[in-house]
């Protein structure tokens, strides 16, 4: 078979297997019996070695064929043990495929033919195969059982449950290693891929070799996903970092370590956007919003003044009742600034009655009404502290009007502080017999840990929703001060070297609000790689309420996965990006002419002809993507290379690391799991360094 013509034919006959099998007799009978073709035998060996050369070079040509035809129905099965996966400081392995051309286009154009039917569609023993089963499977289940067996012995074997059409990707028998380089991992991946089409196989390909590699990986899952659980244990094992991993899972409380989402921040107000921003603010919502931001704010400010670390369980506690915290906080600021003023509140909360209380202060506390009171007084407006003043200003409103303004926030705060649900994200620092260890981003990032959030989010989607929210806006604030200042601020040696932090995000519609914008924008910086994995572009938009918002996520994205979609606008946004090439189409025009003139000795003449041309056509087009098996995807990667990709399929060997079920990890972390593990080191408030100083 040459290559030299301008349309290639795969799918005919392997024509050449005649030619090598000619061939090669030829060359037997020149080497056995030269005098039969009249040779001498000097010089037919040296004919036999030309028919032998010629014998090869067809065989392989044919064999070629033969590959191409089998690739076509059936692909090789591809399996990897955890322990083959390639990890690479230089690359991220992706799996087996080839780089898309022109070349593919047209022999994906050519399996539409008709004429090649014969190649591509399953032969006629192969359909009465299945045909047999569908009707006899309760009369012969022997023998279907027989038929269905997945063996090379078996002749009729069934196709992989990959659906799909396996002609996208056996139209190149060569593959190769797929990679990207790590470098432009800061660039960010978008991951897109219906339900059950293989985004956990990739998710977990790619994280078990940023386990391997050393990286801090983080990876949220709303599912919950057992397996993948399972997997990142056995991973941190076989890496040897078994001490670095945590787990923090809604659905198994008791061997989940707890978390306070906002027990951390650089600036105060950190706490109240990182609660006020899972509000809506479309329409009437964003004045109420903007009134949550505000007492939460106050709140926070009460709590970090009188020493106490906010967490969400004491923003709901003073959300309900706000005077208790102006009470604590009055009493400690006057007993330290003006004891004399503190007497006077406490001698006229004893003779004030109802009567006393104005209308805008019913249902308040006689000390509150009496601090209110005397610091309106004459000596009272000569003092001034803001977070006093911010509190006052709080117990100052009626309390019927407070309820309403405040009502979109009390929600939230129940979906976070319901159950065990708030042992974990409201954790109590002093109780030391809680052997469940306390962790914070900043903590895990400086340690290099491994940490799968679980947020079991088929339960109770709701506060899988508020809890992923809350953690994830942490984060954000903890890649800001990363970019600012650097992992180890604060910390003797502090190293220069950015700490690639490999943050995994499956149904991250699910987890990002507005400061998910700067985080895949600027986060690279940070050293933050996100690959984040959905279904669908209108799962972004659906989230985000906005769809200019939306493109804005997906352009921050530079490398783009996407395996098998039902959505043609998710399909084309990878379709839009590649450009029209040029492919063959091929013509025949046949013809007759009439002779009338009878001295010509012939009645007429005919003429056949195969005309070849070109039409631009599409690199690949959205129906192409709906089409891919599960477990295979198009990847467009490095500024706009576009591979075919296939994941590997998980070993069915068993892996000695990996854990028969959850029951198993609980069993480890609680043996491991340590009371009063340091719990106070890296998590200091923000005044305390000052304090020090000073």
């Amino acid at each position: 078979m040459s290559d030299r013509y301008v349309i290639e034919a795969m799918l005919r006959p392997a024509v050449e297997l005649n030619t090598a099998v000619i061939a090669a007799c030829a060359g037997y009978i020149c080497v056995t019996a030269p005098w039969a073709v009249a040779l001498a035998p000097s010089v037919s060996y040296v004919t036999a070695a030309g028919f032998v050369v010629l014998s090869v070079t067809r065989a392989r040509q044919g064999l070629r064929i033969l590959r191409y035809r089998r690739n076509i129905r059936r692909l090789p099965r591809y399996v990897v043990t955890s322990a083959e996966v390639p990890v690479s400081h230089q690359r991220l392995f992706l799996g087996k495929g080839f780089m898309w051309e022109q070349k593919h286009t047209q022999r994906l154009l050519d399996t539409l033919r008709p004429e090649v039917a014969g190649y591509v569609n399953p032969p006629a023993l192969y359909q009465a195969a299945r045909r047999f089963e569908q009707h006899y499977e309760h009369r012969f289940p022997a023998l279907c059982k027989l038929l269905a067996r997945d063996s090379v012995l078996n002749p009729v074997r069934p196709l992989p449950p990959v659906g799909g059409h396996p002609a996208l990707h056996g139209i190149e028998p060569d593959e190769v290693n797929v990679s990207m380089s790590l470098g432009e991992r800061v660039g960010h991946m978008l991951v897109l891929g219906t339900t059950r089409v293989g985004k956990t196989r990739l998710a977990e390909l790619l994280i078990t070799q940023d386990i391997r590699r050393g990286n801090v990986t983080i990876v949220f899952d709303p599912k919950g996903d057992a397996d993948l659980l399972k997997r990142m244990y056995a991973e941190s094992h076989r890496a040897g970092r078994e001490g670095e991993f945590h787990v923090f899972h809604l659905g198994w409380p008791d061997i989940s370590a707890r978390y306070n989402a906002v027990g951390r921040f650089g600036r105060i107000s950190e706490v109240a956007s990182r609660v006020a921003g899972q509000l809506s603010s479309e329409g009437n919502s964003a004045a109420f919003k903007e009134f949550a931001w505000r007492f939460v704010n106050i709140i926070a400010w009460g709590l970090v003044a009188l020493g106490q670390r906010p967490d969400f369980g004491l923003i709901q506690r003073y959300v309900n009742n706000i005077g208790e915290l102006f009470e604590t906080y009055a009493e400690t600021w006057l007993t330290q600034h003006a004891p004399a003023l503190w007497r006077q509140v406490e001698n006229l909360a004893q003779i004030l009655t109802e009567r006393d209380v104005p209308r805008h202060m019913e249902g308040r506390s006689m000390r509150v009404v009496a601090i209110e009171q005397v610091l309106n007084s004459d000596e009272g407006k000569k003092i001034y502290d803001p977070v006093l003043d911010g509190l006052r200003s709080s117990v100052r409103y009626d309390q019927k009007y407070y309820d309403k303004i405040v009502a979109s926030l009390l929600p939230l705060l129940e979906k976070l502080t319901s159950g065990k649900t708030a042992q974990l994200i409201s954790p109590n620092y002093t109780d030391l017999t809680d052997p469940r260890p306390i962790f914070d981003w900043q903590q895990v990032i400086r340690k290099k840990g491994v940490v799968y959030i679980g947020l079991d989010a088929l339960s109770d989607p709701e506060v899988a929703a508020a809890v992923g929210n809350s953690m994830f806006a942490d984060l954000v604030s903890v890649a800001g001060h990363i970019y600012k200042f650097g992992v180890n601020d604060g910390l003797p040696g502090d190293d220069a070297n950015k700490t690639p932090i490999s943050l995994h995000c499956d149904e991250f519609n699910e987890l990002m609000g507005d400061e998910f914008i700067p985080l895949i924008n600027k986060g690279g910086g940070a050293g933050i790689e996100v690959t984040a994995y959905t279904q669908t572009l209108p799962d972004i938009e659906a989230r985000l309420g906005n769809a200019a918002k939306a493109a804005q996520v997906v352009g921050n994205f530079n490398n783009l996965v996407m395996l098998r979609v039902r959505h043609t606008e998710t399909a084309e946004l990878l379709t839009r990006q590649l450009p029209e090439v040029e492919v063959y189409t091929k013509t025949l025009v046949s013809g007759v002419t009439d002779i009338s003139n009878p001295e010509m000795g012939s009645d007429f003449t005919s003429n056949t002809q195969d005309r070849v041309s070109t039409v631009r056509t599409p690199l690949i087009t959205a129906a192409n993507v709906i089409n891919l098996p599960k477990g295979q995807a198009f990847a467009l990667l490095e500024g706009g290379r576009l591979w075919k990709i296939r994941m590997p399929l998980p070993s069915a060997g068993a892996d000695a690391l990996m854990p028969d079920s959850i029951g198993q990890i609980a069993e480890y972390m609680q043996r491991n799991y340590r009371t009063g593990d340091v719990w106070w080191s890296g998590t200091a408030l923000p005044g305390d360094h000052m304090a020090h100083e000073a």
